[in-house]
Protein backbone atom coordinates (compact mmCIF):
# COMPACT_ATOMS: atom_id res chain seq x y z
CA UNK A 1 0.00 0.00 0.00
CA UNK A 2 0.88 3.50 -0.71
CA UNK A 3 4.10 5.31 0.64
CA UNK A 4 6.63 4.55 3.27
CA UNK A 5 5.07 1.84 5.74
CA UNK A 6 5.54 4.33 8.65
CA UNK A 7 3.89 7.61 6.68
CA UNK A 8 0.77 4.91 6.07
CA UNK A 9 -2.63 5.88 7.97
CA UNK A 10 -3.31 3.66 10.58
CA UNK A 11 -6.88 2.85 8.73
CA UNK A 12 -6.21 2.77 5.24
CA UNK A 13 -8.74 2.98 2.56
CA UNK A 14 -8.86 0.00 0.26
CA UNK A 15 -8.02 1.30 -3.56
CA UNK A 16 -8.67 0.03 -7.02
CA UNK A 17 -9.18 1.89 -10.47
CA UNK A 18 -12.65 0.97 -12.00
CA UNK A 19 -13.14 2.82 -15.26
CA UNK A 20 -15.50 3.10 -18.28
CA UNK A 21 -16.37 5.85 -20.74
CA UNK A 22 -17.61 9.09 -21.21
CA UNK A 23 -15.43 12.01 -21.68
CA UNK A 24 -18.09 14.33 -22.72
CA UNK A 25 -19.94 14.11 -19.06
CA UNK A 26 -20.15 17.08 -17.19
CA UNK A 27 -17.15 16.86 -14.12
CA UNK A 28 -18.03 16.83 -10.82
CA UNK A 29 -16.36 19.27 -8.37
CA UNK A 30 -13.85 18.11 -6.13
CA UNK A 31 -15.69 19.68 -2.66
CA UNK A 32 -18.82 18.06 -3.61
CA UNK A 33 -20.35 16.01 -0.88
CA UNK A 34 -21.15 12.39 -1.52
CA UNK A 35 -24.99 13.10 -1.61
CA UNK A 36 -24.52 16.35 -4.03
CA UNK A 37 -22.01 13.87 -6.50
CA UNK A 38 -23.62 10.76 -6.74
CA UNK A 39 -26.71 8.76 -8.03
CA UNK A 40 -29.38 7.21 -5.80
CA UNK A 41 -27.55 4.58 -4.68
CA UNK A 42 -29.37 1.41 -6.24
CA UNK A 43 -31.16 -1.13 -4.28
CA UNK A 44 -28.89 -3.58 -2.73
CA UNK A 45 -29.22 -7.47 -4.02
CA UNK A 46 -27.51 -10.26 -2.50
CA UNK A 47 -26.51 -11.79 -5.76
CA UNK A 48 -22.86 -13.31 -5.40
CA UNK A 49 -21.79 -12.20 -8.68
CA UNK A 50 -22.17 -9.65 -11.31
CA UNK A 51 -25.55 -10.51 -13.22
CA UNK A 52 -23.51 -10.35 -17.09
CA UNK A 53 -20.83 -13.12 -18.06
CA UNK A 54 -17.90 -11.58 -17.22
CA UNK A 55 -14.13 -12.39 -18.68
CA UNK A 56 -12.39 -12.38 -15.14
CA UNK A 57 -14.24 -14.12 -12.20
CA UNK A 58 -13.67 -14.77 -8.83
CA UNK A 59 -12.09 -18.21 -9.83
CA UNK A 60 -9.40 -16.06 -11.79
CA UNK A 61 -8.48 -13.59 -9.11
CA UNK A 62 -8.28 -16.51 -6.19
CA UNK A 63 -5.86 -18.70 -8.69
CA UNK A 64 -3.46 -15.76 -9.31
CA UNK A 65 -4.00 -14.75 -5.58
CA UNK A 66 -2.66 -17.96 -4.01
CA UNK A 67 0.41 -17.88 -6.19
CA UNK A 68 1.57 -14.65 -5.83
CA UNK A 69 1.02 -14.44 -1.95
CA UNK A 70 2.35 -17.99 -0.96
CA UNK A 71 4.72 -18.89 1.39
CA UNK A 72 7.13 -19.58 -1.33
CA UNK A 73 7.17 -16.33 -2.21
CA UNK A 74 8.53 -15.51 0.83
CA UNK A 75 7.27 -12.13 1.40
CA UNK A 76 8.53 -10.52 -1.65
CA UNK A 77 10.89 -8.31 -0.37
CA UNK A 78 13.12 -6.52 -2.43
CA UNK A 79 17.08 -7.80 -2.70
CA UNK A 80 16.12 -10.92 -1.19
CA UNK A 81 14.99 -14.32 -2.42
CA UNK A 82 11.68 -13.59 -2.65
CA UNK A 83 12.27 -10.72 -5.18
CA UNK A 84 13.88 -13.35 -7.54
CA UNK A 85 10.65 -15.73 -6.69
CA UNK A 86 8.37 -12.87 -7.51
CA UNK A 87 10.12 -10.96 -10.78
CA UNK A 88 10.81 -14.91 -12.07
CA UNK A 89 7.22 -15.62 -11.52
CA UNK A 90 5.76 -12.87 -12.54
CA UNK A 91 7.35 -13.20 -16.02
CA UNK A 92 7.21 -16.46 -16.99
CA UNK A 93 3.15 -15.96 -16.57
CA UNK A 94 3.62 -12.37 -19.03
CA UNK A 95 5.07 -15.00 -21.18
CA UNK A 96 2.54 -17.43 -20.72
CA UNK A 97 -0.01 -15.03 -21.47
CA UNK A 98 1.52 -14.05 -24.69
CA UNK A 99 2.78 -10.55 -23.73
CA UNK A 100 5.85 -8.93 -25.28
CA UNK A 101 8.85 -8.28 -23.83
CA UNK A 102 9.90 -4.89 -24.15
CA UNK A 103 11.93 -3.84 -27.30
CA UNK A 104 14.82 -4.53 -25.37
CA UNK A 105 13.96 -8.45 -25.06
CA UNK A 106 13.57 -8.21 -21.92
CA UNK A 107 10.72 -8.34 -18.85
CA UNK A 108 12.90 -6.76 -16.80
CA UNK A 109 13.39 -3.31 -16.00
CA UNK A 110 16.81 -2.81 -13.95
CA UNK A 111 15.64 -0.19 -10.90
CA UNK A 112 19.37 1.10 -9.17
CA UNK A 113 18.42 1.42 -5.20
CA UNK A 114 20.63 1.93 -2.20
CA UNK A 115 20.03 0.82 1.25
CA UNK A 116 20.47 3.18 3.66
CA UNK A 117 20.29 2.10 7.67
CA UNK A 118 20.99 5.16 9.50
CA UNK A 119 22.13 6.11 12.95
CA UNK A 120 21.58 9.64 14.31
CA UNK A 121 23.31 10.86 16.83
CA UNK A 122 21.26 9.98 20.33
CA UNK A 123 20.64 14.10 20.84
CA UNK A 124 20.26 16.82 19.07
CA UNK A 125 21.43 19.90 20.12
CA UNK A 126 19.83 23.27 19.92
CA UNK A 127 21.95 26.48 21.29
CA UNK A 128 21.24 30.04 21.30
CA UNK A 129 18.30 31.99 22.08
CA UNK A 130 17.62 33.22 25.55
CA UNK A 131 17.34 30.24 27.33
CA UNK A 132 19.53 26.76 28.04
CA UNK A 133 20.41 25.04 25.58
CA UNK A 134 18.15 22.38 24.19
CA UNK A 135 18.89 18.81 24.21
CA UNK A 136 16.26 17.18 21.84
CA UNK A 137 16.66 13.04 22.09
CA UNK A 138 16.32 10.94 19.71
CA UNK A 139 13.02 8.89 19.41
CA UNK A 140 11.60 10.97 21.84
CA UNK A 141 11.38 14.30 20.42
CA UNK A 142 13.10 13.84 16.75
CA UNK A 143 13.48 11.46 13.76
CA UNK A 144 15.86 12.22 11.48
CA UNK A 145 17.32 10.47 8.04
CA UNK A 146 19.00 11.12 4.85
CA UNK A 147 18.73 10.50 1.09
CA UNK A 148 23.06 11.18 1.13
CA UNK A 149 24.97 8.23 0.15
CA UNK A 150 27.69 8.55 2.24
CA UNK A 151 29.00 7.11 5.55
CA UNK A 152 28.06 10.14 7.69
CA UNK A 153 26.55 13.51 6.97
CA UNK A 154 27.04 16.45 10.07
CA UNK A 155 24.80 19.41 9.98
CA UNK A 156 26.62 22.20 12.93
CA UNK A 157 25.32 25.03 14.31
CA UNK A 158 23.24 25.26 11.10
CA UNK A 159 21.07 28.39 11.90
CA UNK A 160 17.15 27.95 12.36
CA UNK A 161 14.35 29.60 10.38
CA UNK A 162 11.11 28.93 10.06
CA UNK A 163 8.88 28.50 6.50
CA UNK A 164 5.44 27.83 7.18
CA UNK A 165 4.44 25.16 5.53
CA UNK A 166 7.47 24.91 3.18
CA UNK A 167 5.45 25.77 -0.02
CA UNK A 168 6.47 27.30 -3.08
CA UNK A 169 2.86 27.36 -5.32
CA UNK A 170 2.76 30.17 -7.56
CA UNK A 171 -0.54 28.65 -9.09
CA UNK A 172 -1.86 29.28 -5.36
CA UNK A 173 -0.43 33.14 -5.22
CA UNK A 174 1.47 31.44 -1.88
CA UNK A 175 5.18 31.14 -1.49
CA UNK A 176 6.48 30.36 2.11
CA UNK A 177 10.47 31.26 0.99
CA UNK A 178 9.38 34.74 -0.43
CA UNK A 179 12.56 37.18 0.78
CA UNK A 180 14.46 33.97 3.00
CA UNK A 181 17.68 32.69 1.85
CA UNK A 182 17.93 29.33 3.70
CA UNK A 183 21.32 28.03 1.74
CA UNK A 184 23.64 26.13 4.71
CA UNK A 185 20.41 26.77 7.34
CA UNK A 186 17.73 23.84 8.94
CA UNK A 187 14.53 24.43 7.87
CA UNK A 188 11.62 23.72 10.09
CA UNK A 189 8.20 23.69 8.65
CA UNK A 190 4.48 22.08 9.33
CA UNK A 191 2.78 19.26 7.99
CA UNK A 192 0.19 19.55 5.72
CA UNK A 193 -0.91 22.52 3.51
CA UNK A 194 -2.57 25.99 4.95
CA UNK A 195 -5.91 25.02 3.43
CA UNK A 196 -6.22 22.00 5.73
CA UNK A 197 -6.30 24.26 9.03
CA UNK A 198 -8.96 26.62 8.35
CA UNK A 199 -12.31 26.95 6.90
CA UNK A 200 -11.56 28.47 3.87
CA UNK A 201 -12.64 26.19 1.26
CA UNK A 202 -10.75 28.87 -1.49
CA UNK A 203 -7.39 28.76 0.20
CA UNK A 204 -5.47 25.96 -1.67
CA UNK A 205 -7.94 23.09 -1.80
CA UNK A 206 -9.46 23.46 1.59
CA UNK A 207 -9.87 20.39 3.71
CA UNK A 208 -8.16 18.29 0.73
CA UNK A 209 -4.51 18.55 0.79
CA UNK A 210 -2.82 18.77 -2.34
CA UNK A 211 0.84 17.56 -3.49
CA UNK A 212 2.36 20.78 -1.40
CA UNK A 213 1.14 18.92 1.95
CA UNK A 214 2.82 16.02 1.07
CA UNK A 215 6.22 15.41 3.48
CA UNK A 216 8.30 14.33 0.26
CA UNK A 217 7.62 17.57 -1.34
CA UNK A 218 8.57 19.30 1.50
CA UNK A 219 11.83 17.94 1.72
CA UNK A 220 12.17 17.91 -2.20
CA UNK A 221 11.64 22.18 -1.85
CA UNK A 222 13.60 22.69 1.06
CA UNK A 223 16.67 21.18 -0.93
CA UNK A 224 15.87 23.32 -3.67
CA UNK A 225 16.17 26.21 -1.80
CA UNK A 226 19.73 24.74 -0.62
CA UNK A 227 19.35 24.17 3.10
CA UNK A 228 21.60 22.17 4.83
CA UNK A 229 18.77 20.37 7.20
CA UNK A 230 14.72 20.20 7.00
CA UNK A 231 12.49 18.57 9.83
CA UNK A 232 8.41 18.66 9.74
CA UNK A 233 6.65 19.54 12.72
CA UNK A 234 4.18 16.37 13.43
CA UNK A 235 0.62 16.88 14.98
CA UNK A 236 -1.47 14.00 14.64
CA UNK A 237 -4.55 15.69 13.00
CA UNK A 238 -3.36 17.23 9.89
CA UNK A 239 -0.47 14.56 9.82
CA UNK A 240 -3.43 11.77 10.06
CA UNK A 241 -1.17 9.30 11.51
CA UNK A 242 0.19 9.27 15.10
CA UNK A 243 3.87 9.80 16.29
CA UNK A 244 4.29 5.83 16.24
CA UNK A 245 3.73 5.65 12.78
CA UNK A 246 6.65 8.18 12.14
CA UNK A 247 8.98 6.34 14.41
CA UNK A 248 8.01 3.06 13.41
CA UNK A 249 9.43 3.42 10.18
CA UNK A 250 11.94 6.12 10.58
CA UNK A 251 14.02 3.15 12.65
CA UNK A 252 13.99 0.96 9.75
CA UNK A 253 16.54 0.57 6.97
CA UNK A 254 15.35 2.54 3.94
CA UNK A 255 15.81 2.33 -0.05
CA UNK A 256 16.25 5.26 -1.72
CA UNK A 257 16.98 5.25 -5.96
CA UNK A 258 20.63 5.98 -6.58
CA UNK A 259 21.75 8.87 -8.10
CA UNK A 260 24.36 10.35 -10.21
CA UNK A 261 25.34 12.24 -7.64
CA UNK A 262 25.29 9.82 -4.56
CA UNK A 263 22.54 12.35 -3.27
CA UNK A 264 23.88 15.43 -2.97
CA UNK A 265 21.11 17.80 -3.58
CA UNK A 266 19.59 16.89 -0.64
CA UNK A 267 19.41 18.22 2.50
CA UNK A 268 21.93 16.27 4.44
CA UNK A 269 19.41 15.48 6.96
CA UNK A 270 15.77 15.57 6.41
CA UNK A 271 13.29 14.90 9.49
CA UNK A 272 10.14 15.41 11.99
CA UNK A 273 9.58 16.60 15.18
CA UNK A 274 7.07 16.28 17.80
CA UNK A 275 4.70 18.91 18.54
CA UNK A 276 6.15 19.19 22.26
CA UNK A 277 9.41 19.50 20.66
CA UNK A 278 8.47 22.09 18.17
CA UNK A 279 6.62 24.39 20.51
CA UNK A 280 10.05 24.17 23.16
CA UNK A 281 11.83 25.42 20.46
CA UNK A 282 9.62 28.18 19.30
CA UNK A 283 9.64 29.02 23.09
CA UNK A 284 14.15 29.38 23.20
CA UNK A 285 13.56 30.98 20.38
CA UNK A 286 11.13 34.07 21.89
CA UNK A 287 7.79 32.75 19.61
CA UNK A 288 4.88 31.88 20.56
CA UNK A 289 3.84 28.12 18.05
CA UNK A 290 0.41 28.91 18.20
CA UNK A 291 0.72 32.79 16.88
CA UNK A 292 3.14 31.61 14.72
CA UNK A 293 1.07 28.56 13.51
CA UNK A 294 -1.94 31.08 12.90
CA UNK A 295 -0.07 33.45 11.07
CA UNK A 296 1.44 30.63 8.80
CA UNK A 297 -2.22 29.64 7.57
CA UNK A 298 -2.83 33.75 6.83
CA UNK A 299 -1.97 34.69 3.70
CA UNK A 300 0.51 36.98 3.21
CA UNK A 301 2.78 35.21 5.77
CA UNK A 302 6.85 35.56 5.54
CA UNK A 303 9.27 33.33 6.95
CA UNK A 304 11.51 34.17 9.48
CA UNK A 305 14.69 33.26 11.62
CA UNK A 306 14.26 31.74 14.85
CA UNK A 307 16.22 34.20 16.81
CA UNK A 308 19.38 33.23 16.65
CA UNK A 309 18.90 29.70 17.31
CA UNK A 310 21.32 26.81 16.01
CA UNK A 311 21.02 22.75 15.28
CA UNK A 312 24.09 20.24 15.31
CA UNK A 313 23.01 16.53 14.72
CA UNK A 314 24.32 13.79 12.23
CA UNK A 315 23.76 10.42 11.06
CA UNK A 316 26.00 7.12 10.94
CA UNK A 317 25.05 5.48 8.07
CA UNK A 318 25.21 2.07 6.54
CA UNK A 319 25.58 1.31 2.70
CA UNK A 320 24.04 -1.21 0.39
CA UNK A 321 23.99 -0.67 -3.43
CA UNK A 322 21.79 -3.32 -5.54
CA UNK A 323 19.75 -3.76 -8.43
CA UNK A 324 15.92 -4.47 -7.95
CA UNK A 325 13.68 -5.18 -10.66
CA UNK A 326 10.33 -3.69 -12.29
CA UNK A 327 8.62 -6.07 -14.24
CA UNK A 328 7.00 -5.73 -17.38
CA UNK A 329 5.17 -7.30 -20.57
CA UNK A 330 3.10 -5.45 -23.34
CA UNK A 331 0.70 -6.52 -25.79
CA UNK A 332 1.16 -4.64 -28.88
CA UNK A 333 -1.66 -2.35 -30.42
CA UNK A 334 -3.08 -2.84 -33.53
CA UNK A 335 -3.76 -0.03 -35.21
CA UNK A 336 -2.21 2.27 -33.32
CA UNK A 337 0.83 0.64 -31.36
CA UNK A 338 2.75 3.68 -30.74
CA UNK A 339 0.35 4.63 -27.79
CA UNK A 340 0.21 3.58 -24.58
CA UNK A 341 -1.96 2.42 -21.83
CA UNK A 342 -0.31 1.34 -18.39
CA UNK A 343 -1.66 -1.21 -15.69
CA UNK A 344 0.26 -0.97 -12.30
CA UNK A 345 0.83 -2.58 -9.47
CA UNK A 346 3.29 -3.11 -7.16
CA UNK A 347 4.63 -6.94 -6.46
CA UNK A 348 6.92 -5.32 -3.22
CA UNK A 349 6.03 -6.43 0.37
CA UNK A 350 8.04 -7.02 3.58
CA UNK A 351 9.74 -10.30 3.35
CA UNK A 352 10.46 -12.28 6.21
CA UNK A 353 10.46 -10.64 9.16
CA UNK A 354 9.39 -10.38 12.79
CA UNK A 355 7.72 -13.72 13.83
CA UNK A 356 4.12 -13.05 15.30
CA UNK A 357 1.90 -16.00 16.66
CA UNK A 358 4.34 -18.11 15.06
CA UNK A 359 4.48 -16.80 11.70
CA UNK A 360 7.05 -14.95 9.83
CA UNK A 361 6.37 -14.97 6.31
CA UNK A 362 5.37 -11.21 5.57
CA UNK A 363 2.48 -12.54 2.43
CA UNK A 364 0.89 -9.17 1.53
CA UNK A 365 -1.99 -11.14 0.22
CA UNK A 366 -4.37 -8.34 0.18
CA UNK A 367 -1.35 -5.57 -0.42
CA UNK A 368 -0.89 -6.02 -3.11
CA UNK A 369 -1.57 -9.71 -3.96
CA UNK A 370 -4.73 -8.52 -4.89
CA UNK A 371 -3.48 -6.02 -7.27
CA UNK A 372 -0.52 -8.29 -9.25
CA UNK A 373 -4.19 -10.78 -9.47
CA UNK A 374 -6.08 -7.92 -11.01
CA UNK A 375 -2.93 -7.03 -13.14
CA UNK A 376 -2.65 -10.91 -14.25
CA UNK A 377 -6.68 -11.40 -14.90
CA UNK A 378 -6.78 -8.30 -16.65
CA UNK A 379 -4.16 -9.66 -18.80
CA UNK A 380 -5.68 -13.18 -19.46
CA UNK A 381 -8.85 -11.31 -20.20
CA UNK A 382 -7.06 -9.57 -23.11
CA UNK A 383 -5.65 -11.94 -24.66
CA UNK A 384 -9.13 -14.24 -24.43
CA UNK A 385 -11.41 -11.16 -26.22
CA UNK A 386 -12.15 -11.34 -29.86
CA UNK A 387 -11.83 -7.91 -30.07
CA UNK A 388 -7.93 -6.96 -29.39
CA UNK A 389 -7.03 -3.37 -28.61
CA UNK A 390 -5.60 -0.44 -31.03
CA UNK A 391 -3.19 0.90 -28.55
CA UNK A 392 -1.01 -0.60 -26.85
CA UNK A 393 -1.06 -2.40 -23.46
CA UNK A 394 1.26 -2.57 -20.77
CA UNK A 395 1.00 -4.55 -17.70
CA UNK A 396 3.57 -2.96 -15.17
CA UNK A 397 4.43 -4.75 -11.86
CA UNK A 398 6.62 -2.67 -10.02
CA UNK A 399 9.13 -2.69 -7.02
CA UNK A 400 9.88 -0.31 -4.08
CA UNK A 401 6.06 0.79 -3.53
CA UNK A 402 6.32 0.28 0.17
CA UNK A 403 9.98 1.89 0.23
CA UNK A 404 8.30 5.38 -1.04
CA UNK A 405 7.06 4.33 -4.90
CA UNK A 406 10.26 3.96 -6.03
CA UNK A 407 9.91 1.69 -8.94
CA UNK A 408 7.67 3.83 -10.38
CA UNK A 409 9.04 6.97 -9.85
CA UNK A 410 11.84 5.32 -11.98
CA UNK A 411 9.68 4.11 -14.51
CA UNK A 412 8.48 7.68 -14.90
CA UNK A 413 11.76 8.95 -14.86
CA UNK A 414 13.14 6.16 -17.23
CA UNK A 415 10.26 5.30 -19.17
CA UNK A 416 10.50 2.02 -21.65
CA UNK A 417 7.59 3.79 -23.86
CA UNK A 418 7.49 7.78 -24.42
CA UNK A 419 5.30 9.79 -21.35
CA UNK A 420 4.17 12.11 -24.45
CA UNK A 421 2.93 8.80 -25.99
CA UNK A 422 1.12 7.24 -22.90
CA UNK A 423 -2.44 7.81 -22.57
CA UNK A 424 -2.77 6.70 -19.06
CA UNK A 425 -2.03 5.02 -15.65
CA UNK A 426 -4.79 2.57 -13.95
CA UNK A 427 -3.14 1.67 -10.92
CA UNK A 428 -4.18 -1.22 -8.56
CA UNK A 429 -3.67 -1.47 -4.76
CA UNK A 430 -5.12 -2.98 -2.10
CA UNK A 431 -8.66 -4.44 -3.42
CA UNK A 432 -10.75 -5.64 -0.83
CA UNK A 433 -11.55 -9.46 -0.77
CA UNK A 434 -15.39 -8.97 0.64
CA UNK A 435 -17.36 -9.26 -1.97
CA UNK A 436 -19.25 -6.37 -4.84
CA UNK A 437 -19.46 -2.96 -3.42
CA UNK A 438 -22.17 -0.66 -4.53
CA UNK A 439 -19.19 1.99 -4.17
CA UNK A 440 -16.73 3.25 -7.18
CA UNK A 441 -14.79 5.71 -4.51
CA UNK A 442 -12.74 7.52 -6.84
CA UNK A 443 -9.27 9.19 -4.25
CA UNK A 444 -7.98 12.37 -5.57
CA UNK A 445 -11.56 13.22 -7.05
CA UNK A 446 -11.94 16.27 -9.22
CA UNK A 447 -8.11 15.37 -11.16
CA UNK A 448 -8.84 14.32 -13.83
CA UNK A 449 -10.93 13.36 -16.97
CA UNK A 450 -10.87 9.62 -16.12
CA UNK A 451 -13.47 10.19 -13.64
CA UNK A 452 -15.94 10.51 -16.22
CA UNK A 453 -14.87 7.03 -17.74
CA UNK A 454 -15.01 5.63 -13.77
CA UNK A 455 -18.48 7.36 -13.84
CA UNK A 456 -19.72 5.40 -16.94
CA UNK A 457 -18.39 2.28 -15.79
CA UNK A 458 -19.28 2.14 -12.44
CA UNK A 459 -23.48 3.34 -14.03
CA UNK A 460 -22.89 0.02 -16.66
CA UNK A 461 -22.54 -2.14 -12.74
CA UNK A 462 -25.24 -0.34 -11.00
CA UNK A 463 -22.74 1.24 -9.04
CA UNK A 464 -22.54 5.12 -7.66
CA UNK A 465 -19.54 7.20 -7.78
CA UNK A 466 -18.16 8.56 -4.36
CA UNK A 467 -15.78 11.13 -3.77
CA UNK A 468 -12.56 10.13 -1.85
CA UNK A 469 -14.21 10.26 1.93
CA UNK A 470 -11.41 11.45 3.55
CA UNK A 471 -9.28 13.99 0.98
CA UNK A 472 -7.04 15.64 3.80
CA UNK A 473 -5.34 12.73 4.24
CA UNK A 474 -3.49 12.66 0.88
CA UNK A 475 -4.30 9.29 -0.41
CA UNK A 476 -4.08 10.50 -3.88
CA UNK A 477 -0.37 10.59 -3.59
CA UNK A 478 0.32 7.27 -1.45
CA UNK A 479 0.72 4.57 -4.32
CA UNK A 480 1.80 4.49 -8.15
CA UNK A 481 -0.48 6.01 -9.46
CA UNK A 482 0.94 9.07 -8.43
CA UNK A 483 4.83 8.76 -10.06
CA UNK A 484 2.50 8.68 -13.42
CA UNK A 485 0.69 12.06 -12.18
CA UNK A 486 3.79 13.59 -10.93
CA UNK A 487 5.41 13.72 -14.25
CA UNK A 488 2.07 14.38 -16.07
CA UNK A 489 0.33 11.14 -17.09
CA UNK A 490 -3.41 11.32 -16.28
CA UNK A 491 -4.20 8.62 -13.46
CA UNK A 492 -6.71 7.48 -11.81
CA UNK A 493 -6.67 5.62 -8.22
CA UNK A 494 -10.62 4.16 -7.28
CA UNK A 495 -12.22 1.25 -5.76
CA UNK A 496 -15.14 -0.18 -4.13
CA UNK A 497 -14.27 -0.06 -0.71
CA UNK A 498 -17.30 1.57 1.19
CA UNK A 499 -20.62 -0.06 0.72
CA UNK A 500 -21.18 -3.91 0.36
CA UNK A 501 -23.71 -4.29 -1.79
CA UNK A 502 -25.14 -7.42 0.34
CA UNK A 503 -24.45 -5.95 3.79
CA UNK A 504 -23.94 -2.32 3.68
CA UNK A 505 -21.43 -0.05 4.87
CA UNK A 506 -20.93 -0.75 8.50
CA UNK A 507 -20.10 -4.23 7.63
CA UNK A 508 -16.88 -3.21 5.09
CA UNK A 509 -15.92 -0.39 7.76
CA UNK A 510 -15.63 -3.24 10.12
CA UNK A 511 -13.96 -5.08 7.45
CA UNK A 512 -11.87 -2.83 6.94
CA UNK A 513 -11.04 -1.99 10.69
CA UNK A 514 -10.45 -5.79 11.43
CA UNK A 515 -7.75 -5.93 8.37
CA UNK A 516 -5.95 -2.63 9.87
CA UNK A 517 -5.85 -3.82 13.24
CA UNK A 518 -4.71 -7.67 12.64
CA UNK A 519 -4.01 -7.91 9.18
CA UNK A 520 -2.48 -4.71 7.79
CA UNK A 521 1.57 -4.72 7.66
CA UNK A 522 1.33 -8.27 9.59
CA UNK A 523 2.33 -12.21 8.43
CA UNK A 524 -1.61 -12.70 8.68
CA UNK A 525 -2.02 -10.60 5.49
CA UNK A 526 -2.29 -13.99 4.30
CA UNK A 527 -4.84 -15.58 1.46
CA UNK A 528 -7.93 -16.58 2.77
CA UNK A 529 -9.75 -19.42 1.39
CA UNK A 530 -13.13 -17.76 2.88
CA UNK A 531 -12.78 -14.54 0.94
CA UNK A 532 -15.41 -13.35 -1.61
CA UNK A 533 -13.24 -12.42 -4.39
CA UNK A 534 -16.36 -11.34 -6.91
CA UNK A 535 -15.71 -7.98 -5.45
CA UNK A 536 -11.88 -7.66 -6.85
CA UNK A 537 -13.21 -9.72 -9.93
CA UNK A 538 -16.04 -6.91 -10.63
CA UNK A 539 -13.22 -3.86 -10.32
CA UNK A 540 -10.74 -5.98 -12.32
CA UNK A 541 -13.84 -6.78 -15.04
CA UNK A 542 -14.05 -2.47 -14.85
CA UNK A 543 -10.31 -2.00 -15.65
CA UNK A 544 -10.62 -4.25 -18.65
CA UNK A 545 -13.35 -2.52 -19.74
CA UNK A 546 -11.60 1.04 -19.43
CA UNK A 547 -8.87 -0.19 -20.98
CA UNK A 548 -10.47 -1.37 -24.28
CA UNK A 549 -12.56 1.66 -24.63
CA UNK A 550 -9.21 3.84 -24.26
CA UNK A 551 -8.00 2.10 -26.65
CA UNK A 552 -10.09 2.08 -29.26
CA UNK A 553 -9.92 5.94 -29.30
CA UNK A 554 -7.66 8.56 -30.78
CA UNK A 555 -7.82 11.09 -28.15
CA UNK A 556 -6.26 11.50 -24.55
CA UNK A 557 -7.93 12.23 -21.46
CA UNK A 558 -7.13 15.48 -19.82
CA UNK A 559 -6.67 16.71 -16.45
CA UNK A 560 -9.04 19.19 -15.21
CA UNK A 561 -7.92 22.65 -15.21
CA UNK A 562 -6.53 23.77 -11.99
CA UNK A 563 -4.82 20.15 -11.27
CA UNK A 564 -1.11 20.52 -9.97
CA UNK A 565 0.02 17.51 -12.72
CA UNK A 566 -1.77 19.44 -15.79
CA UNK A 567 1.01 21.89 -16.94
CA UNK A 568 3.71 18.58 -16.74
CA UNK A 569 1.26 17.10 -19.59
CA UNK A 570 1.30 20.31 -21.41
CA UNK A 571 5.15 20.16 -21.45
CA UNK A 572 5.11 16.01 -22.31
CA UNK A 573 3.08 17.03 -24.94
CA UNK A 574 4.91 20.13 -26.66
CA UNK A 575 2.30 22.78 -25.53
CA UNK A 576 3.40 26.26 -24.76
Amino acid sequence: MPIPAFFRLTAPLGLLALLGACRTQPAATATASPAASTPPAPAATTSAAPAAEPLITAGTIGRYLRDVSSDDMLGRKPFTEGEKRITAHLAAEFKRLGLQPTPGGSYFQPVPLVEITGAPSPAMLIKGGKGPALSLQYKTDFVAFTQREQPQVQVTNSPLVFAGYGVTAPEYQWDDYAGLDVKGKTVVVLVNDPGNAGTDTALFRGKAMTYYGRWTYKYEEAARHGAAAVLIVHDTQPAAYPWSVVLSGAISPKLRAQTANKGADKCALEGWLTLDAAKRLFQAAGQDYDALYKAANTRGFRPRALAGLTLTAGIQNQLRRQTSQNVLGVLPGTTRPDEYIIYSAHWDHFGVGKAIAGDSIYNGAVDDGTGLAALLSIAEAFQQSKQKPGRSIVFLAVTGEEQGLLGSAYYARNPVFPLSKTVADLNMDMLWPYGPMKDLTVIGYGQSELEDYARAAAKAQDRYLLPDQTPETGMFYRSDHFSFAHVGVPSLYAAGGYESRAQGKQYIADKRREYTTSMYHKPADQFDPSWNLWGIAQDAELYYQVGQRLASETTFPQWRPGSEFRAAREKSLGRP
